[in-house]
């Protein structure tokens, strides 16, 4: 194997803490060639799709891949914006925000990255641009809340594929999950608050995440767990009883049992039940994306209009609002503790000689 290496490395080159915010990804534009790539790169991956990888190639690149990205071209093409895709305009302002807060800490020493774990731009080709940068230390935040191999389990395949590949690696810290980090609660708490106190409340607060096969959850994976757990203190935040609030999970795919309760049967269930108000919001979304914009407030409101329900309304992502903003640049700092940016390291040798002299 050949190594990554740095043949114009100086050894006085100043060392940097580097901070990486992932998340899912984006194709590049709303085609279908460019939704074609995106999907064998997402699809391809084997923690996102546990299905035996033989049989997986012929199903993937003779029915999906063939079948699917006219579907998505369009549904991206109802949510695209002149900026761009939502999810990464979203991503972008987070990054701005979060590296403007951490500039006020720590002046130019740390450098902030957005990288995706699909699409554009990579996460390989931001650790490259980090590694030029100086970049020492790396913090690594996948804004995934609740932890899922599929998401914050296949970000560190990414990296750790990457690294592989490199002859210096850095001091690396991960953050894998935040599902009751008290700040992002209360972000969320407040975010909610403050659109409710705008727009009124509902009969139904539903906390809607994204699926994944139930499989997964009897394999081992706490993300069913974690779900649950965000709401119970998002819940507790509001001051909300047991009857106005409820979990559930969309984006099912494929004919196996996903996690339960699924939000389209739910959403055509509610009204007959007498609900007939409901405020949606995804607590594991920290962007807006085609899943919240399209699936959520277009296909699952559809489902609870045509059901007799009278009033759906989706709370937004929390994006980069302030107090998101807040909550994770807390968070980065909180996992930063003890790391250090060093201004020189011939300053630094020169003083570690210094007290070694001193000691003689």
């Amino acid at each position: 194997m050949a190594y990554k290496g740095q043949p114009n490395f100086d050894h006085r080159q100043p060392r940097r803490i580097g901070v990486l915010i992932t998340n899912l990804g984006t194709p590049d534009a709303p085609e279908t060639g460019a939704l074609r790539r995106y999907l064998r790169e997402f699809l391809s991956d084997p923690r996102v799709v546990e299905v035996p990888r033989l049989l997986w190639f012929f199903i993937l690149n003779l029915v999906i891949l063939v079948i699917r990205p006219p579907r998505s071209a369009h549904a991206y093409k109802t949510v695209w914006t002149e900026e761009g895709s939502p999810l990464l305009v979203h991503s972008q302002n987070q990054l701005a925000g979060i590296r403007e807060r951490l500039k006020q800490q720590y002046g130019e020493d740390v450098v902030v990255k957005l990288g995706m774990r699909y699409g554009n731009p990579s996460i390989p080709s931001q650790l490259q641009e980090m590694e030029d940068e100086g970049v020492r230390q790396l913090l690594v935040l996948p804004l995934y809340p609740q932890y899922s191999g599929s998401t914050n389990g296949s970000t560190f395949d990414a990296l750790a594929k990457d690294f592989m590949q490199r002859r210096w690696l850095p001091d690396l810290r991960f953050i894998s999950h935040y599902p009751d980090y008290p700040p992002y609660i209360q972000a969320m708490a407040d975010h909610i608050r403050v659109f409710r106190e705008q727009h009124g409340s509902a009969d139904k607060l539903v906390f809607s995440y994204h699926g994944v096969p139930k499989r997964y959850l009897l394999n081992g994976d706490p993300y069913f767990c974690e779900c649950h757990k965000t709401s119970r203190l998002l819940a507790e935040a509001l001051g909300l009883h047991e009857d106005q609030w409820m979990t559930t999970f969309q984006s099912r795919f494929g004919r196996e049992e996903w996690l339960q309760p699924y939000m389209d049967a739910t959403m055509k269930a509610l009204p007959g039940k007498g609900v007939k108000s409901v405020q949606v919001f995804c607590p594991g979304f920290s962007a807006d994306c085609l899943e919240t914009i399209e699936e959520i407030d277009v296909e699952n409101r559809g489902y609870f209009e045509e059901a007799g329900g009278e009033s759906f309304a989706y709370i937004p992502a929390l994006n980069a609002e302030p107090v998101h903003l807040d909550a994770l640049t807390q968070l980065i700092e909180d996992n930063l503790q003890g790391w250090e940016p060093e201004d020189n390291h011939v300053a630094t040798l020169e003083a570690r000689s210094a007290r070694a002299d001193a000691l003689r």
